[in-house]
Parts: structure tokens; sequence; C-alpha cells
């Protein structure tokens, strides 16, 4: 018997870090709720990067979720963002790991080719996509719903072989 696994997607941004939650039970999705966590751009980086873990700790407590997928970091041409995007992405790895979940990893292309086919788009094609794929699905930016794509992306991959020993082998750690 197979039993719903309840996935959150996170899309993590210093400014603005998307998650959304779906349910998976075999091959049928449901939407369960999405949102954004936003830092203030005004303040120091540290209690930016507070800001994000208390949002995401508090969407995780309150969500309960069983697993986790974040979205890889790509580098760009400004060192600085690319570094500012790792230490938010690190909260984003942190906070789900912290609960006791496995963290599973998806390049940006992987998620755009579970979502839309193939490994190039953008995000309106994104968020329309996930409105295809799960109809009851609301969310607040951009942001939230490629929060929701890299859950989707989760649900298709987390059967393979190597999500399942990557599972296994955190289980025993």
């Amino acid at each position: 018997m197979k039993e719903t696994i309840r996935i959150i997607g996170i899309d993590p941004g210093l400014q603005r870090t998307g998650w959304g939650i779906i349910e998976s039970l075999g091959n049928s999705l449901r939407f369960v709720a999405a949102g954004t966590v936003r830092s203030d751009n005004k303040a120091a980086l540290a209690s930016r990067l507070c800001q994000l873990h208390d949002g995401l700790a508090d969407v995780l407590h309150r969500e309960m979720p069983h697993e986790a997928a974040v979205e890889a970091t790509f580098v760009n041409k400004d060192a600085t963002a690319t570094l500012k995007l790792g230490q938010a992405r690190g909260i984003a790895m942190l906070v789900p790991a912290r609960a006791g979940l496995v963290v599973a990893e998806y390049s940006p292309n992987a998620v755009k080719k579970a979502v839309i086919g193939v490994g190039h788009g953008d995000k309106k094609q994104i968020a329309m996509m996930v409105k295809v794929l799960l109809p009851k699905s609301v969310f607040d930016t951009a942001d939230a719903a490629d929060a929701l794509a890299i859950a989707i992306c989760h649900a298709h991959h987390r059967q393979s072989p190597a999500y399942r020993l990557a599972a296994l082998a955190a289980a025993h750690a």
C-alpha cells in the first residue's frame, strides 16, 4: 500500500525564499500550501539570514513535510550576489535537515525539464505549468511557483535508485 508523502520545495533567495508544499500519492499530486519568506533588505546580512531561517522553520513546524527539495545554486557574473545566494541556500538546506528531513537538490534545468518538459524556460512558463499540474494551487510570487515546481520535480524523481540510496544513507547517518 502506498502512503501519501508531503514534500516541501524551496527556492532559495536572500530577499525572497519561495516555498511550496505538495502531497504525492503514486502519480497523483495535490497542492497543500505555498508562500514566500522575505528578509528586510535594509538589515545586516546575519539578521536577514536569521529572518529566512525563522520563517522557514515556522513553515516546517506548521506544515510538517516528510521530505524536502531545494534548487541548486547557479553561478552568475556577480560573485557577491552568488555568495549571498549560496548563504541563503545554506539556510534553505539547514532548516529541513535540522528538522530531520532528507534534503534533495535539483538543478534549475532539471526542475524545468520535470515541469515544462524542457531544460529552459521562463518564470511565466513555470507558473503556468504549475497551475496545470496543480489546478488548485495559489502562490503569491514567482518564487513560490518555482518552489512548487521544485517539489513537483522531487515527486517525479524520489523513486529513482539514486535518491533511495541517498535517503537510506541519510537515515543511517
